[in-house]
């Protein structure tokens, strides 16, 4: 285990318009679960890169620990990293997939064959030991991939989109998995992902980027209860936060997650139904108020028609108050206190 530490990072490529990150001081402290997240282009996998040596920075300086590791090559940080596309061997067994980084490093034969049953028993791949990679289903070489790493006992681990090629029931079922491995080794981990779900479930922080740069650092729900400008507030929530200018003061966009808008013929606004998305135990009521889109989430059984007109209200103390220019966080509250209301469980 090791703290992780990124101080002054900045990549450029040649022929980019602009860094594909930029200046960013950043730690993933020892034991954490830090989550990279950010839409395609934002830079997340490229600061993985850096932290693996698979990239070099163009400025600043990467620390594993004790050691600055900047200019050391991938096999000298300590770290295991965990792909996409599963990088098993296709011609060795999960038992030699799983040995492999073991062998090279000349480990005495009892202790490989030991973290090999260890890890096999954890990752619930006993009975497929001598299966090679195209006789297991995704999720089974994922967990395959997982285990090569956990094997080796690095003092990092890095993911880098680990479960975009499975399907969403295996998705949650990895994403459990990964967050009982974290608990039990209680390992450093930096995991790089564009689904905002596998970063709210898995983080013990978050990392939000946008276009290289750090937009905000902080808890899952920190980060959604207290966003600090337009872009984490609209990235972080399905479905995202809706942000409204009519309602708001000049030079200011109020933002509401669905969950706080309120459905009633007596709220103090007047919408309009558009679409209703029936989920279960609850629906997604898609309103417009004035010529701005809004979202409500209610109760599946509360009664509400398309095409209806309605009274809605916000509720109290939960409305988000942004900077029109900057996109900066102004605070919580609406301009007036008419459009909120004590929403009684």
């Amino acid at each position: 285990m090791a703290r992780v530490a990124l101080s002054g990072i900045t990549k450029s490529f040649a022929r980019a318009d602009r860094p594909a990150v930029e200046r960013v001081d950043l730690a993933a402290e020892d034991g954490e679960l830090l989550v990279l997240v950010g839409p395609s282009g934002c830079g997340k996998s490229t600061l993985l890169r850096m932290i693996a040596g698979l990239e070099t920075p163009t400025t600043g300086r990467i620390r594993i620990g004790e050691r600055d590791v900047t200019d050391l090559a991938p096999r000298d940080r300590d770290i295991a990293m965990v792909f996409q596309s599963y990088a098993l061997y296709p011609h060795m067994t999960v038992e030699q997939n799983l040995a492999f980084g073991l062998r090279m490093r000349r480990l005495p034969a009892d202790e490989i064959a030991g973290r090999v049953a260890e890890v096999a028993r954890d990752l619930g791949l006993d009975a497929l030991l001598g299966r090679l990679p195209r006789q297991l289903s995704g999720g089974q070489q994922q967990r395959v991939a997982l285990g090569r790493a956990i094997v080796r006992k690095p003092a990092v681990f890095l993911f880098d989109e680990p479960l975009s090629n499975l399907d969403a029931k295996l998705r949650g079922e990895v994403r459990v998995l990964i967050r009982r491995l974290h608990a039990r080794l209680k390992a450093t981990m930096v995991y790089v992902t564009h689904d905002q779900v596998e970063a709210m479930t898995l983080g013990d922080r978050i990392v939000v980027l946008d276009k290289g740069v750090v937009q905000q650092v902080d808890t899952p729900l920190a980060l959604y209860d207290r966003p600090a400008n337009l872009f984490v507030a609209g990235f972080l929530g399905t479905p995202p936060m809706s942000f409204l200018r009519g309602p708001a003061p000049a030079g200011e966009v109020l933002g509401v997650r669905p969950e706080d808008v309120y459905v009633d013929r007596g709220g103090p606004l007047e919408a309009r139904v558009e679409v209703i998305e029936l989920l279960g135990d609850s629906k997604l009521v898609h309103l417009k108020l004035g010529d701005e889109p809004l979202i409500a989430r209610v109760e599946a059984h509360v009664p509400v028609a398309e095409a209806e007109g309605r009274r809605i209200a916000f509720r109290r103390g939960r409305v988000h108050r942004f900077d029109a220019a900057t996109g900066k966080r102004l605070g919580q509250g609406a301009p007036s206190a008419a459009m909120e209301v004590e929403v009684k469980a």
